[in-house]
């Protein structure tokens, strides 16, 4: 039986896009300035892989020769408008997003502020563009005195809600997350609804592992719609779920950080018998792209990379494991938003012919297509699939 394991490098991009100028993106490489402001980088089982291989990554200082490849590689260019994680995930599924989700530079409006404190019955704080570390430090005070969520967004299209769990119940925080989404529809359109719960641990205010994303469902059917329609499993592990709105997911688990993903996507590889286990590991984009953390986002890549050799040994004959990622997010880039960059691709499994060069791809749905049509799943609405240039 055929399954893909589909790992998301979250932001993990290999340098600018064509049109990167148009996003404020010039220079941008996470990559390449990651592993130059990290000491010892070293990534041997990505490389192996083919990361250093693919066009333009890093600078050429991590190639490796021909003869000491395992895996299919190549990069792909982003075809939606837009660089944040709704889109490229929703992209690499087969979706075009042709009109970028709407953000909210000066914050929400008045109108839908007034709109949301009434149906929660309480107010609220911030309602302003902030890190999210900073404004529980600034906010917190007043948010455990009164008891009023702090809200604030990003550069993203998100509405985020923070709370100390003392003071608002996860399950209560929750609700009120919900009944946002509700709301911003239409006029008031949001990407995503994220639940950011932070407790106080020896004196500092530290966010926890019970983030939620509510995210807008998929308009047309993906690729997940597509596998699980055939009967086949479709496994998410992460903020996958949340990414798609439970939409084409047969089960699902959440998790805590880069190597919590790693254990529960090793776990769903031994049970789950056909289909589709699609992972992402969100640390690189949260705790170290938006912080600006390049060596804290270089020892996140080491940290995955010494877990490659498990993932491989766990295959099976007929499974193809894929690495990948959803936008770029330069640790030293100027700001704290995402930056507009190919993305890499790297396939292994022993189906695959290893040092297969598959270059420049013109769009993330081209995976999409390609693991559609190794599980024997009809294609999704864009995206040429690859799948006879990897195959031995």
């Amino acid at each position: 039986m055929k399954r893909v394991i589909l790992i998301v490098m979250d932001s993990l991009g290999v340098g600018q896009a064509p049109d990167a100028a148009k996003y404020g993106d010039l220079g941008a490489d996470t990559l390449l300035h990651t592993a130059m402001n990290t000491e010892g980088f070293a990534i041997p089982h990505l490389m192996a892989l083919g990361m250093g291989n693919i066009t333009g990554a890093c600078g050429g200082h991590l190639k490796l020769p021909a003869g000491k490849l395992t895996g299919a590689f190549g990069r792909m260019r982003e075809q939606s408008s837009g660089k944040d994680t709704i889109t490229g995930h929703w992209e690499i599924a087969g979706i075009e997003t042709l009109t970028p989700f709407k953000t909210y530079p000066d914050g929400f409006p008045d109108a839908f502020i007034q709109k949301f404190q009434e149906a929660i019955g309480t107010e609220v704080l911030g309602n302003y563009p902030a890190s999210g570390t900073v404004i529980i430090e600034d906010l917190g005070p007043e948010h455990e005195r009164t008891g009023k969520p702090i809200v604030y967004t990003s550069a993203d299209s998100v509405f985020q809600i923070a709370a100390n769990t003392a003071v608002i119940p996860l399950d209560r925080l929750y609700q009120i997350c919900e009944t946002a989404r509700g709301l911003l529809q239409g006029d008031w359109a949001c990407g995503r609804v994220i639940a950011r719960p932070y407790v106080i641990r020896n004196g500092k205010r530290v966010r926890t592992a019970d983030r939620r994303d509510y995210a807008v469902s998929p308009h047309t059917p993906t690729m997940l719609d597509k596998i699980s329609g055939t009967g086949q499993t479709v496994f998410a592990v992460g903020k996958i779920h949340d990414i798609f709105n439970g939409q084409g997911i047969t089960e699902w688990v959440h998790t805590e950080n880069n190597m919590d993903g790693v254990d529960k996507t090793l776990a769903a590889m031994e049970k789950v018998e056909q289909g589709l286990i699609f992972t992402n590991l969100v640390d690189f984009d949260s705790l170290y792209g938006h912080r600006r953390d390049p060596q804290g986002y270089g020892k996140a890549i080491m940290d995955l990379d010494r877990r490659v050799p498990e993932l491989l040994s766990a295959l099976r004959p007929q499974d193809l494991l894929i690495f990948t990622a959803d936008h770029g997010n330069d640790p030293i880039h100027a700001g704290f938003d995402h930056t507009r960059e190919y993305v890499p691709v790297m396939i292994a499994g022993a189906p695959v012919l290893p040092g297969t060069d598959l270059g420049t791809r013109s769009a993330f749905a081209d995976l999409g297509a390609t693991v559609c049509a190794y599980l024997g799943a009809p294609a999704p609405a864009i995206g040429e699939s690859f799948l006879s240039e990897i195959l031995k």
